[in-house]
């Protein structure tokens, strides 16, 4: 055999021994084969009737106990959260066992409210004694006062169990005392209300009570009453966004964590809907920035429930955007519930709004919002400046006017 054919027979040799040696080497050392990994389950959200009667708050009527049937009633439909009207306060103690009680007979964390604006509306009156209005706050005393007075008022809300309070009226207002608005607005200049709206939120937040804005986009205006009827406010957009919205503007970049809606027609809006019902309205105050519980006022008032009533005003509230549905009579509750839900499932409401609502109700509640509607909202808080209790008031944050 020549030379070079013996070199290359060696060659292939090593060659082969190589690939081989390799084989056996690589035997020894593979990695296992990937273990296929599942994703995860989808989210099942909780059923649809529960999801419905989250978004619900009622009231309870002359209700002084937690064995009335009323109490018996909205806990079985399973409600969100409770109002809590003066015909139920008789005394500290008696109120806050009524709370606890509540509380503990519910399959869910609540939301327990009340309307505690100091002044002639004044759910605790029993409680807190007589108090000033908010025209008279604003006009006799300091923002550190008003800030102070309001942190008071929270610690007395607060030990009866009540956390957020239908408070403070954000509205301007500088007429009649004893008008719809009246002396529960604070002034009828934006900056002064909403430096004191601001104050008056902040001490509750001082106390641990969320606090709401009332009544976007303003309730000054309107010439009637939305208890009784229909009332309507003719102010451009451009108006109302260099008036009536500033204090709200302000409480929403300061993070106020709950606003609500009023039952007022607004013409730069939707002229045959209140604001509480319409779509614009909401998307109005979204577009503020805020990232609240939107509620609505009560849907038993005159402009609402003397034209659709409570249970067709609920799912038209919630599909425009409401997170919350307000009622002063639990006695509704069960239709408001089931209304929701034949709404979504004919497909006349999105399940996926009513999700978003259920998810804010439920975090605002301090409930588990990702087991309810498989969503976790961050919500807003009002929290008070580090290190302070009721020390100085900072003014509110301010932003542009609206422009159109």
């Amino acid at each position: 055999m020549s030379r070079p054919a013996v070199c290359l027979v060696v060659a292939a040799l090593a060659v082969m021994a190589g690939a081989c040696a390799g084989s056996s080497s690589g035997s020894d050392d593979a990695a296992p084969p990937p273990v296929e990994t599942l994703p995860p389950p989808p989210c099942q959200p909780a059923p649809l009737e529960e999801r419905a009667a989250a978004v619900l708050i009622v009231g309870l009527p002359g209700v002084v106990s937690s064995d009335d049937p009323q109490v018996v009633e909205a806990l079985d439909v399973g409600v969100g959260g409770i109002f809590v009207h003066r015909t139920n306060v008789k005394s500290a103690e008696q109120v806050a066992g009524l709370v606890a009680d509540v509380r503990a007979g519910s399959r869910r964390p609540l939301v327990v409210s009340t309307d505690e604006e100091s002044g002639r509306v004044s759910a605790f009156s029993v409680v807190v004694g007589r108090t000033p209005s908010a025209r008279r706050l604003a006009a006799e005393r300091p923002l550190e006062e008003v800030r102070e007075f309001a942190r008071q008022t929270g610690a007395a809300l607060s030990r009866a169990g009540v956390d957020l309070d239908l408070a403070p009226v954000a509205d301007l207002d500088d007429g009649p005392s004893g008008a719809t608005i009246g002396d529960r607005s604070y002034s009828a200049d934006p900056a002064t209300a909403s430096e004191n709206a601001y104050a008056f939120a902040a001490g509750l937040a001082d106390a641990g009570v969320r606090s709401a804005a009332k009544h976007f986009p303003g309730h000054g205006r309107a010439p009637g009453d939305s208890h009784l009827g229909r009332t309507s406010v003719t102010a451009s957009l451009q108006d109302l966004g260099t008036t009536d919205l500033v204090p709200f503007r302000d409480l929403v970049n300061a993070g106020i964590p709950v606003v609500m809606l009023s039952h007022v027609d607004y013409s730069a809006l939707d002229p045959d809907l209140p604001a509480s019902l319409s779509p614009r309205a909401y998307q109005l105050l979204r577009s503020m920035g805020f990232r609240g519980v939107a509620v609505t006022d009560s849907v038993g008032m005159g402009a609402v429930g003397l034209r659709w009533g409570e249970a067709e005003a609920t799912v038209m509230a919630v599909g425009a955007g409401a997170d919350a549905v307000l009622s002063t009579d639990a006695g509704v509750a069960r239709d408001m519930r089931d209304a929701l839900v034949t709404a979504v499932q004919e497909g006349r409401l999105s399940e996926g709004r009513l999700d978003e609502a259920a998810a804010r109700m439920t975090a605002l509640a301090g409930g588990d919002a990702m087991a309810t509607a498989c969503q976790s909202p961050d919500l807003p808080e009002l929290a008070p400046p580090p290190g302070t209790a009721a020390g100085p008031t900072p003014a509110p944050p301010t932003s542009g006017r609206l422009g159109g």
